[in-house]
């Protein structure tokens, strides 16, 4: 296995992982972000309360996006098995 060869195996990974986690967290950011601003304007400070809109959020993000998400990573792995010989070499 060339050094290219693993450079672009690490690259495709990396970019695989990004694609398929942006969504999720994204979201979960977002949603922090508005928990927290809510807080700060009522003075709530209860831990539970940004705790369980992020769980929800995740949840309806996995079921809207979950086919997408598997498709993509097994593409990925698809690509890796069908260049197994590459990576492998002789």
């Amino acid at each position: 296995m060339g050094i290219d060869s693993a450079i672009q195996v690490a690259q495709n990974g990396l970019l695989t992982a990004l694609l398929v986690s942006a969504p999720v967290l994204g979201l979960v950011l977002f949603v922090g972000l508005v928990i927290s601003l809510v807080q700060a304007v009522t003075g709530l400070q209860e831990q539970t309360l940004s705790f369980v809109p992020k769980i929800l959020a995740v949840g309806v993000v996995l079921l809207i996006l979950g086919p997408w998400m598997l498709l993509q990573l097994v593409g990925f792995a698809a690509q890796l098995y069908a260049h197994i010989g590459v990576i492998v070499g002789p």
